[in-house]
Parts: structure tokens; C-alpha cells; sequence
């Protein structure tokens, strides 16, 4: 049923992706401020009850409906639609790719003021002195991680979760894990209901622990469909020059699989986050990495080709395996 359920969910969501600023969004925005708001006291033991109240309460709500679902007389149809419409919601390349696609067509066009406005714009940061190369890497960078976070994360609590008949629970803890750490650090920074330090002390640190297991899981997915060799020592060697080490054993596997320096000064938030757009744009953007850079040829817009093929390689590795697994127990 996983297999099915994300070939199903991939599918339409390149043919309809979905919208920004829709319902489920603003939703589930407001329920993490409403947690906030109303279990954030401060103490550290309140920091945890929020944080279990805005991701753990949605994620046993969708499991419930799943397993009402596949109780039911013939459910199990209606659970798999139910999987496919949380997928849906949860997983996709649409939610972040066009904000690649929009400045690799720039660089195409040789635009470079235009990619780099397009890139301020996405990650609300002061591009307005990079040269071409540094454009590139830090494009690179943050699709990677936002490729990582909309669709591999995803997918491997999804598939690990589901085995164990928990449905989508994995997947919306893992989305809304990440969801909360991020908007509640976005909401004190505009000073808009700011969360206190406990809760976002206690956001981090499980969204850390949530995101270990997948990140090397995606780590070792682009080793195997890039340069292995380069890829592993690249993991090994630069990982943990990265102040966040899941990302930087992405970033690091990323750069020896396709053989492209990454790493380097950070960029500078350009000004301080609106409601209506800085909150979407990726942590990494306010800290990604130290002064030091992996080894690697200098990142040119070719690089973009060869990260497009990379992560689609890896969700062909994604679907190979599950299809095998359910092929195994289809025939056990």
C-alpha cells in the first residue's frame, strides 16, 4: 500500500500541485499558535507539552482516521486514499521547486540581477553582492535541503512508520515537526506572540532527533546514485564542519556526489521577516554553514542539472526499493 500510495500522491501533485496560502496551511498555522498561545508558559516542561500538543496531536488525528479506515467492512480502499490525500498535503517537489526553476532560468538567460533577486526573495537574504558561482551554490544548498525536507524526509518515516500499520503518522510528524521549529522561531523574530526560549529550545532539539535518521538515509540515497566514493569520504570528512550536522551530512554528501564545492560565509538575512513571506524561506538561510568549504569544482549552473538528476535519481532508488519490499509481501 506505501508504494502505491506515494507513486499515487507524486503523481498528482505534478499535475495539481498544491496551492500557496491554502486552507490546510493556514490551518495548521493557526493550530501551532493556538499550542503556543495556549501551553507555552515558559518552563521547560511547557515547551515539551506545546510541542507535543502542535505535532503529535495532528499526527493521531490522521492516524485515527486511518485506522477507523482499514477497520471499516472493504476499508482498506478508503485508507489508501486516505494515505494518497495526506501524502498529498505532506510530500511534494511543486511546494519549493519553482522558486529553482525561476532562477535557474535567469542564470540561463544570463539574469544574474534577476537570480539574485529571486534568490533574496526566496530565502530573505542580502544577495545583492554575489557573483554567478556563488548564486549557483547557494541554490544548490537550500533546494537540496528543501528537496530533503518536502520529499525524503517524508518518505522514509512514511515508509518505516506504515510498516508498522501507523498510515500517514510518520509523515505529518515529521512535516510538522520541522513546520513548528521553523514558524516559532519565524514568530519571534517578527516579535508577532514570540515563542519563548523552552519552546523553542524544545522544537529544535526534537526536530534534530526526528530529522537524524532521515537525513542519512537521503545522504546514503545520493552516494549511491552519484559518486559513491566521493560522496562518503566528502560525509566523512566535512559533515560535521556544519553547524547543524543533519544538514551538513546532506550538504556534504551532496557536494562529493556530484563533485561540487560547497559550504563558505553564510548569507545575512536582508531584513527582518514579513508575515506574508519570510517565514517559508528555509532555516538555513539564517545559519547553513561555517567560513570553510568542501572540496569540489566551483558550483556552475550545470551543477543545477546535475543536482535535478541527482534527486530524481534517489526518488527512482525511493520507489525501486518500496516496490520490492511490497513485491515481497505480496508473494510471502
Amino acid at each position: 500500500m506505501s508504494f502505491f500510495a506515494i507513486l499515487f500522491a507524486l503523481l498528482i501533485e505534478q499535475v495539481r500541485p498544491l496551492a500557496r496560502g491554502n486552507p490546510i496551511h493556514a490551518s495548521l498555522r493557526a493550530w501551532a499558535r493556538w499550542a503556543s498561545r495556549n501551553f507555552d508558559a515558559g518552563k521547560p516542561h511547557h515547551g515539551w507539552v506545546a510541542w507535543a500538543v502542535a505535532t503529535i496531536g495532528p499526527s493521531l488525528a490522521v492516524l485515527g482516521v486511518y485506522w477507523a479506515l482499514t477497520l471499516a467492512p472493504f476499508g482498506w480502499p478508503l485508507a489508501m486514499l486516505w494515505n494518497i490525500a495526506i501524502l498529498y498535503v505532506t510530500l511534494g517537489f511543486r511546494q519549493f521547486s519553482h522558486h529553482f526553476t525561476a532562477i535557474r532560468d535567469a542564470l540561463d538567460t544570463g539574469d544574474e540581477q534577476k537570480a539574485r533577486q529571486l534568490l533574496a526573495e526566496w530565502q530573505q537574504v542580502d544577495a545583492s553582492e554575489l557573483p554567478r558561482s556563488e548564486i549557483v551554490r547557494h541554490v544548490i544548498e537550500y533546494s537540496v535541503l528543501a528537496a530533503h525536507r518536502h520529499v525524503f524526509g517524508v518518505l522514509a518515516w512514511f515508509s518505516i512508520l506504515s510498516g508498522f500499520g501507523l498510515g500517514p503518522f510518520g509523515a505529518v510528524l515529521y512535516r510538522m515537526a520541522e513546520f513548528v521549529h521553523r514558524y516559532w522561531r519565524y514568530r519571534s523574530s517578527t516579535q508577532q506572540q514570540p515563542a519563548s526560549e523552552s519552546l523553542q529550545s524544545a522544537a529544535a532539539r526534537a526536530w534534530h532527533a526526528i530529522d537524524w535518521l532521515p537525513a542519512r538515509l537521503t545522504a546514503i540515497a545520493f552516494a549511491v546514485v552519484g559518486s559513491f566514493e566521493e560522496a562518503i569520504d566528502a560525509w566523512r570528512q566535512y559533515a560535521q564542519r556544519f553547524p547543524n550536522d543533519n544538514d551538513g551530512v546532506i550538504l556534504a554528501a551532496t557536494s562529493g556526489a556530484v563533485n561540487v564545492r560547497l559550504g563558505g560565509e553564510a548569507l545575512k538575512p536582508m531584513f527582518a521577516p514579513h508575515m506574508s513571506q519570510g517565514f517559508q524561506a528555509n532555516a538555513a538561510a539564517e545559519a547553513m554553514m561555517g567560513t570553510e568549504s568542501t572540496a569540489g569544482r566551483e558550483a556552475q549552473v550545470a551543477h543545477l542539472r546535475s543536482i535535478v538528476g541527482l534527486v530524481w535519481r534517489s526518488v527512482v532508488l525511493w520507489m525501486v526499493l518500496l516496490a520490492l519490499l511490497t513485491l515481497a509481501r505480496l508473494l510471502g
